[in-house]
């Protein structure tokens, strides 16, 4: 088997990336089509580009950091040997809050080597409502230009209506299928907060009636406010995932963390290690059990507060033993192929967003997807955050959370040490590069979701190349 890069473990041949952009446009070619030709998921054909030659690496004690949170980033941040600093603008990295992002970043003039943790817009994907207008619209597209195989493939967000505008839509499709259960979620809530499940269009009367706030109407012509009205908050509805694959009669579904350092390229890394979430209770779509949370929402914020919850564990199990959970139930080629499938979600709800994203140079975000898979092993992406939670409740989830940040301190490299053609870094594997990184046929699997994370020694035998590299350069200088 070839190698890639030093420290890739079992990695495949030269990924690389396919400029997918249009520098011409084809005759007879439309804006539209071109948009179509943009979501299609086309593997790369050649080795990845060098990137343009960066500045002189810089010593961790020149590097200044800003952040709000005082988490686990801010352990990681210090113990890179970094300076932190209360500054508005004389920082290098700043790790920044919702409130700062919305109320400041567009107003500020950012240098050269300054990094930011959020893009402008990411709501676009991690808004439950513009994620799903986002990956209707990609899919719609697709099928307007006769690509009707990858339009099919944007099947893995559940059928959602947003209430109160789409609730006719809704309640057309409820009566269609009168059994079905739902799930309403608020689209800008997390922590499974407002959270509820029905079966009957009544139980969403009664919603109605109770989730209604003042909304003052503004005179067009003087700005003065006038008549109150009643506005029904905003919320998504779903189908509810009702078969979802089980463990020992629990249900459960998996945290992938994702860094994207680019829009423009796409450029995206998935982190191997994540962790899957459980419910406290054995799982039951009987309507008696439909209220009880602690059956069908995984999050830890709700499963804390259940009396056979676990504080030992956090009630998780890492992505790596859930996978080798899954190769033991249904063979190594299914499990691949379902953590690859997992992998093209992710890469698929990336691609539908990218026009829209405000792609900027001193951006990167660190996602957190959350996902499932049914009975028949169908792969459901349930949400994406834009703040996952860098608190740890237990010591593995602290190792998994700190080694997370440091890699993607390493990734986004304020120090200037990679090359800019690594495949790997850290836990990180590059996954899109204005197209899909492929291994070669001689690799067994397509995905290290869930695989050996071995970011100790990567890292390493990239720092040992690193320097031999140095020192070439320096004899060959010398000569």
């Amino acid at each position: 088997m070839s190698r890639r890069k030093a420290g890739r473990e079992n990695p495949g041949g030269d990924g690389g990336a396919a400029d997918l952009s249009p520098t011409k446009r084809a005759t007879g070619e439309t804006a539209s089509m071109i948009a179509a030709r943009e979501l299609l998921l086309i593997p790369v054909a050649q080795s990845l580009s060098s990137s343009p030659k960066k500045a002189a690496p810089r010593a961790p004690s020149q590097i200044r950091y800003r952040t709000a949170f005082h988490t686990t980033i801010g352990d990681v941040l210090r113990a890179r040997g970094w300076k932190e600093t209360d500054s508005d603008l004389d920082w290098d990295i700043f790790w920044a809050d919702a409130t700062w992002i919305r109320d400041v970043y567009d107003h500020v003039h950012l240098e050269t080597h300054q990094r930011v943790n959020h893009f402008r817009n990411h709501y676009e994907l991690t808004r439950k409502d513009l994620l799903v207008k986002n990956l209707k619209r990609a899919r719609r597209l697709l099928l307007k230009h006769g690509n009707s195989d990858e339009a099919a493939k944007y099947d893995f967000s559940p059928t959602t209506f947003n209430l109160p505008a789409e609730y006719s839509l809704f309640v057309e499709e409820f009566k269609k299928n009168p059994t079905t259960s739902w799930i309403m979620k608020p689209i800008a809530k997390s922590q499974g907060k407002g959270i509820f499940l029905f079966q009957k269009l009544s139980e969403i009367s009664d919603w109605r009636n109770r989730h209604r706030s003042f909304s003052k109407q503004q005179d067009p012509d003087n700005g003065s406010s006038s008549n109150n009205t009643l506005v029904a908050e905003s919320y998504v509805v779903q189908q509810y995932i009702s078969n979802p694959y089980l463990v020992g009669g629990k249900k459960f579904d998996m945290r992938v963390y994702v860094l994207v350092t680019s829009y423009s390229p796409l450029t995206i890394y998935a982190y191997r290690s994540g962790f899957a979430r459980f419910s406290t209770s054995r799982f039951s779509m009987s309507n008696s059990d439909l209220t009880d949370h602690h059956i069908h929402l995984t999050n830890v914020a709700i499963q804390k507060s259940a009396p056979k919850y676990d504080p030992s564990n956090g009630g998780k199990w890492s992505l790596r033993n859930l996978k080798l959970y899954m190769v033991a139930k249904c063979g190594e080629a299914r499990a691949n192929q379902l953590f690859n499938d997992m992998q093209l979600a992710i890469i698929r709800s990336l691609i539908a967003v990218r026009k829209v994203m405000i792609n900027d140079k001193h951006s990167f975000e660190l996602y957190g997807y959350d996902l499932l898979f049914d009975t028949s092993l169908k792969v459901w992406l349930l949400e994406v955050n834009a703040y996952p939670s860098l608190s740890a409740n237990t010591p593995s989830d602290y190792k998994l959370k700190c080694d997370l940040l440091d890699d993607v301190l390493h990734v986004v490299d304020v120090e200037n040490r990679l090359s800019g053609d690594e495949v790997q870094v850290g836990g990180f594997d590059l996954i899109y590069r204005n197209g899909l990184i492929r291994n070669d046929k001689a690799c067994a699997i397509q995905s290290y979701l869930g695989c050996h994370n071995n970011r100790v020694e990567q890292l390493a035998a990239m720092e040992k190349q690193r320097q031999a590299t140095k020192k070439a350069t320096l004899a060959a200088t010398a000569r």
